[in-house]
């Protein structure tokens, strides 16, 4: 059975969860997060109060957002993963630059009823320009470029990330940077990857599922089943853009 070096310190009897399982979990929580903030958003009775907690009261929709938190982290981890694992960081970074590029239009469409906007870009983005930090990262390990040109490679990501506005933005970057640096020190990654995200707490719990990461690829395998998983991004966006006109309308 291959183990992956992340989190080897941990107790393996742990250790139940493999990419694909994480995968599973990030669509779903990704998917409900979108459907409450795009469609069910516009429904009244699913943003009625449930309960206060803290003086806050917590509607479906709420509940739901919150439960969405995870999608990112998880994604972020998967991100470092793939750039860890991959036989051909060109080809990684390039399909996630497609994918990208391919959800600009459902991205906008989704939040701001346009085909276009420089307001905000979608979260590939932010993946494509992580893993291109961990290459930075990777190459001054290696010694194939100096300090001075990492700072500068990093620099100009960040750049590039403000200026598209990316989703999460430079704290996305920054978290991703952590989850690879610290990817042998669990606890620090935690408490770092804690604080550099919004809704603390669900980013906080996110990293259970991590934690209990296997290394193994599992059931999501071969191109078909991979490019199925990259396009599920932008085609949600579009079915629940349908149905966001849908409700709006009614």
């Amino acid at each position: 059975m291959h183990q992956t070096d992340l989190y080897s310190s941990y107790d393996q009897r742990w250790k139940i969860l493999s990419g694909s399982w994480l995968k599973l979990l990030a669509i779903v929580s990704m998917t409900i997060d979108h459907t409450a903030q795009h469609v069910f958003y516009h429904l009244s009775s699913l943003n009625a109060p449930l309960f206060t907690l803290g003086n806050r009261p917590f509607s479906c929709v709420l509940l739901m957002v919150c439960f969405g938190r995870l999608a990112f982290p998880l994604f972020a981890f998967l991100a470092v993963e793939g750039f860890i694992h991959t036989r051909d960081f060109r080809k990684y970074s390039l399909n996630l630059l497609l994918f990208a590029l391919l959800s600009v239009i459902p991205w906008h469409l989704i939040r701001y009823g346009c085909m276009f906007s420089l307001r905000s870009q979608n979260v590939l983005f932010t993946l494509l320009l992580g893993i291109l930090s961990l290459d930075a990262v990777r190459r001054w390990e290696n010694g194939q470029i100096t300090a001075f040109r990492l700072l500068i490679s990093m620099l100009t990501l960040l750049i590039t990330s403000d200026l598209l506005h990316t989703d999460y933005g430079a704290r996305g970057l920054a978290f991703i940077l952590a989850i690879y640096i610290l990817r042998h020190k669990p606890a620090l990654q935690a408490t770092i990857g804690w604080c550099l995200l919004p809704f603390r707490w669900v980013a906080a719990i996110a990293f259970i599922p991590m934690n209990m990461y296997n290394g193994r690829r599992g059931f999501i395998q071969g191109a078909v089943s991979k490019y199925a998983f990259y396009a599920f991004y932008p085609l949600h966006l579009l079915v629940l853009y349908y149905l966001q006109c849908r409700v709006i309308t009614a």
